[in-house]
């Protein structure tokens, strides 16, 4: 798919190159959301603790001490925020361009995990973060190799006459 000079409400035609930067800075501040949220979530549930078992009781425990407890909260709230990004990424995007790209949260998350939670990462783990970034890059070198088609012969004889 070439994605043609868009419009958006209010304002002129909206170049490609323009439209894929708006896309990517909306994918980037969802991802930041959502690695916040995880952040928040594992923080929530190590003030919870562990499970005792699979019982009905102790399910519905951590559920009731998740449910009231603010940094779960807060972490839902930011998981939220990332699928409102996400949404409206899907409304202009192909899946098929989006959807690797959002493996990207492993990245960011492997990162906040590291500075707001002291994880340490182990060599495996770091070469699977950079396989993830190189699948991405790959999915975004795509869309720019489909965004700028060849020139045709009649195209090129046109621009040289």
């Amino acid at each position: 798919m070439v994605l043609p000079r868009r419009r958006t409400r209010g304002s002129a035609s909206l170049p490609a190159k323009e439209f894929m930067i708006k896309l990517l800075l909306i994918l980037l501040v969802g991802l930041v959301f959502e690695s916040t949220g995880v952040i928040l979530l594992k923080k929530g549930m190590t003030h919870i603790g562990d499970m005792n078992g699979y019982t009905t009781g102790e399910i519905f425990r951590v559920f009731k001490a998740g449910a009231t407890n603010p940094q779960i909260l807060l972490g839902v709230f930011f998981e939220a925020l990332f699928f409102g990004c996400l949404l409206i990424l899907m409304s202009k995007s192909e899946i098929s361009f989006l959807w690797p790209l959002t493996a990207l949260s492993f990245v960011f998350a492997t990162f906040a995990a590291i500075w707001f939670l002291g994880e340490q990462v182990s060599a495996a783990r770091w070469i699977g973060v950079i396989l993830i970034m190189i699948g991405a890059a790959f999915i975004s070198y795509s869309q720019h190799a489909k965004e700028e088609p060849a020139p045709t012969a009649n195209q090129s004889s046109a621009t040289h006459q």
